[in-house]
């Protein structure tokens, strides 16, 4: 078979489109009037004075109306892509066009304890432990602190928090901080480790993730955290989190209008700081439970939220932070895959870039470690789904189909030797084995087998540790910290 076929359209990667380009146009014009007739309050003079400087509207000391050509210039000079690197360096995570990386969430106040199945709160050693396991599973690609420590002093727990993350895992981490200082604090831990702060700049192996309050109101300790990373080039991740008849209105476009105002104020703010600061948008548009009065991660609405997200991010053309691998269960079952499961699955479908909140439960109250390990197997199911079907020559195999003939089998084909690696998706986690074999291993649940490999993990892997000077001077920072809050 030649290939001399003319205008031949081929798809390699099947895709989910849930807005026309004309709903997303909308969509964007209706944040801008948002901007313009409403307008956000901005709790921070500097910023204030930044944003009347370039044309805004004041009134009083707070309300802010932005002019959308301030957006529209902030969205031709913030950068296209943003690039994580790990610890040592390795540009890992290309956030552009497509590309989609999974990682953990952060700051839950609980676990569920591997070792007792007890629910207590999370400590400085469960975050280590998390970063660990994040470290060892290969399809888990960014970390975050999947917890809040409790048990160190709290005017310096962001520090301590993230200095479990930096010493067990070499993947880019996506941190949170107090306020400024313990952010510089954690900048300067971050560039001991990456060998200075030049080769931080250059190769970023953190990125901040901090937020607005919805709805359309930016905190000054938000402010002064964006402002720090737009100086010192450090990826900034300005996400609401917005509940449909909560803190926006109930109908889930007028979820997304709000959503998007509060990051293109963010976005402005930056630009205006540092002219290519680099900004990733993103959000957690879901609904408020009427019933319950949570914030529903595994409502559909959720999904579909976090995918028009994603399509409004990529006319933006900046990189989008999404949401998968998480749930409203209480334990890591039936129903924490199911709602796992559709999220990763919708996230990739979508092109979100940065998708975050692998391992939470209880609706973000609760971190676990087994919910970590079975997301691992499902977003390496998705990868497969996603990296579709090539269709050519040697994939149609009309050779080998004639050589075998009627009747035949083809496993003993060269062909199927060549390919069936590739070609076949093949599970470490979930069991295709007989019901006899199964009995035989001990009838175990997927639970039960998550929960060995976690224990497995934890005692066996151990992650490029950093050297005793850099240990020492790490320690350092969180001693001058600790003598400052006293």
């Amino acid at each position: 078979m030649g290939n001399t076929k003319s205008n031949f359209t081929v798809s390699a990667s099947p895709r989910f489109r849930l807005l026309t380009d004309d709903q997303i146009y909308e969509i964007y014009l209706a944040a801008l009037e948002v901007l313009e007739r409403t307008g956000v309050d901005v709790f921070d003079e500097e910023c204030v004075d930044l944003l009347a400087s370039a044309g805004s509207h004041v009134e009083g000391k707070s309300r802010v109306r932005i002019p959308s050509h301030l957006v529209e210039d902030a969205l031709k000079s913030a950068p296209k892509r943003v690039t994580l690197a790990s610890r040592d360096g390795q540009r890992k995570v290309l956030l552009e066009g497509r590309n989609t990386y999974f990682g953990t969430g952060s700051d839950c106040p609980y676990i569920i304890d591997s070792f007792t199945g007890e629910r207590r709160m999370f400590t400085k050693e469960d975050v280590g432990k998390a970063a660990l396991i994040c470290d060892y599973l290969p399809n888990l690609d960014f970390f975050m602190s999947v917890g809040l420590v409790s048990d160190v002093p709290t005017p310096v727990s962001d520090r301590h928090q993230f200095q479990a993350m930096l010493l067990n895992t070499v993947k880019p981490i996506i941190f949170t901080a107090h306020d400024e200082s313990g952010m510089a604090d954690i900048i300067e831990m971050a560039a001991i480790a990456a060998g200075g702060r030049e080769k931080l700049r250059r190769n970023p192996c953190i990125a901040l993730y901090a937020e607005p309050t919805s709805p359309l109101q930016h905190s000054q300790p938000a402010l002064r955290k964006l402002l720090l990373a737009a100086q010192e080039s450090i990826p900034v991740v300005y996400t609401p989190g917005h509940t449909g008849g909560g803190t926006a209105p109930v109908t889930l476009p007028s979820v997304l209008v709000v959503n998007n105002a509060e990051v293109l104020s963010g976005l402005v703010i930056s630009q205006l700081r540092q002219k290519g600061a680099p900004f990733i948008c993103g959000g957690l548009p879901t609904i408020l439970d009427m019933k319950t009065a949570i914030f529903a991660y595994g409502a559909p609405e959720m999904h579909l939220g976090s995918a028009a997200l994603a399509e409004l991010a990529h006319f933006y053309r900046l990189p989008m932070f999404g949401t998968a691998g998480c749930s409203d269960a209480k334990v890591m079952d039936q129903q924490a895959a199911i709602e796992s499961a559709f999220s990763c699955l919708m996230s990739a479908l979508s092109g979100a870039n940065l998708v975050h909140d692998t391992g939470y439960i209880e609706y973000g109250l609760t971190g676990s470690y087994e919910m970590m390990v079975m997301t691992n197997e499902i977003i390496a199911m998705v990868k497969r789904i996603i990296r579709g079907m090539e269709v050519n020559e040697e994939s149609l195999a009309l050779d080998v189909i004639a050589r075998v003939g009627p009747g035949g089998n083809f496993i003993h084909e060269k062909h199927t030797l060549h390919h069936f690696r590739k070609e076949h998706w093949n599970p470490e986690l979930m069991d295709r084995s007989s019901y006899g074999k199964w009995r035989q291993d001990g009838s175990k649940t997927l639970g039960q087998r998550a929960n060995e490999k976690v224990k497995q993990i934890l005692v066996e892997y151990h992650p490029k540790p950093l050297s005793p000077e850099q240990l020492k001077q790490i320690e350092a920072v969180i001693t001058r910290a600790e003598s400052r809050k006293k």
